[in-house]
C-alpha cells in the first residue's frame, strides 16, 4: 500500500540523467543579480506580512552562499529543486517563518534546526528523510509539520515538546504504529497517517482531544477503537481501505462526522473498502443516521 509508494519514491531518488543543451542556458535570477552587481537583497520579495524569497525548480544540487547572508528571510521556498543537504547555515536565517524544502532528495535535517525559534510552518515533504534530528523540539512555536512521502518509521521522543503543532502529516511513510510523541501533542486538530503500516490504533488517540481531522486510510488496521469515540470534535475520520470488520457500539458519540462520505474531500465517516461484517455494509448504505441508531440500539440492548 503506502509502505509500496512511499519506497518506490525513495528509489527514484538516484542520479538523473544528464541532458546536454545546446546553446547559452538562461541565467538564473540570482546569477543574474550577482553578475551585474546587485545587492541579493533586491531579489527579496517584501509581502504585507513576511518577507520572502524563492528559489523553485531550479535544478540546484546546493544552495548559493549568499542566501546565509540574508538575515531578514521570513519566508523560504527551496522546493522542488535536487537538494541533498541542508546546510548547517540555516540556523543563520533566525527569523525564519515558513521554510518550504519540499521535493528534494535531504536524508536528514542539520541539528541547527533548532536555532529557527521563530518558524511556525515546515514542509520537508516528498524527500528521501530516514530520521529527523531530536533538536527540532527547540522549535517550539511550529505549528505545522508535514513529512510526508518520506523514509520515516519513527520519530523523536523530543518532539512531544511541540506543544503549538497543530498540524501533522506523516503519510507515506514506513510506521507500523502510531510515534508514542504525537500522543502528547494536545494542540493537534489535524493528523493525517494514510499510507502507511499500521495494524493498529493505540488507545492512546484520545489523548488528542483537539483532533477535528484524522485520517488513516490505506493501512492495515485491524480494528476501530472505542477510544476513538471519545474524540467528539472529530469532523472528517478517514479509515478507507483498512481491514475493519466491526464497528464500536460508542461510534454515535461522533455526531460531528454529520454523513457518511465517499468523496476523499468531504467530511464525515469514510469508512469504504474495508470487510465490514454484516448488517453493517447495509446499513452505511443506509447512511450515517441508520448506521448511529442501529448501534446505539444494540449497545441498550
Amino acid at each position: 500500500m503506502g509502505a509500496k509508494q512511499s519506497s518506490a519514491h525513495c528509489r527514484d531518488k538516484g542520479p538523473r540523467s544528464m541532458v546536454l543543451l545546446c546553446g547559452r542556458q538562461p541565467f538564473s535570477p540570482w546569477d543574474d543579480s550577482l553578475l551585474s552587481g546587485k545587492d541579493p537583497r533586491a531579489l527579496l520579495k517584501r509581502g504585507m506580512r513576511h518577507i520572502s524569497f524563492s528559489l523553485v525548480t531550479k535544478g540546484m544540487t546546493d544552495i548559493p552562499d549568499f542566501l546565509w547572508g540574508l538575515s531578514e528571510v521570513q519566508k523560504l521556498n527551496l522546493s522542488h529543486n535536487q537538494l541533498r543537504a541542508l546546510p548547517p547555515d540555516v540556523g543563520k536565517l533566525s527569523r525564519l517563518v515558513v521554510l518550504n524544502l519540499c521535493g528534494n532528495r535531504l536524508r536528514s535535517l542539520p541539528r541547527e534546526i533548532s536555532l529557527l525559534k521563530s518558524l511556525k510552518v515546515l514542509f520537508v515533504n516528498m524527500n528521501c528523510l530516514t530520521e529527523l534530528p531530536a533538536e527540532l523540539s527547540a522549535c517550539r512555536s511550529l505549528e505545522v509539520l508535514s513529512l510526508s512521502h518520506n523514509c520515516l518509521s519513527q520519530l523523536p521522543a523530543s518532539l512531544a515538546d511541540l506543544s503549538r503543532l497543530r498540524k501533522l502529516n506523516l503519510s507515506n511513510n514506513y510506521f507500523t504504529h502510531i510515534p508514542v510523541c504525537v500522543f502528547a501533542l494536545k494542540e493537534l486538530d489535524f493528523l493525517h497517517v494514510g499510507s502507511n503500516r499500521l495494524e493498529n490504533i493505540a488507545e492512546s488517540i484520545q489523548c488528542l482531544v483537539s483532533l477535528q481531522i484524522f485520517i488513516a486510510e490505506s493501512n492495515n488496521i485491524h480494528s476501530f477503537p472505542r477510544s476513538l469515540c471519545l474524540l467528539t470534535g472529530l469532523e472528517l475520520l478517514n479509515l478507507n481501505n483498512n481491514d475493519i470488520q466491526t464497528l464500536p457500539d460508542e461510534l454515535y458519540l461522533l455526531w460531528r462526522l454529520g454523513r457518511i462520505a465517499w468523496n476523499p474531500m468531504d467530511k464525515g465517516l469514510h469508512i469504504s473498502h474495508n470487510p465490514l461484517s454484516k448488517p453493517l455494509p447495509e446499513l452505511v448504505e443506509g447512511g450515517l443516521e441508520m448506521l448511529f441508531s442501529y448501534l446505539k440500539d444494540k449497545k441498550h440492548n
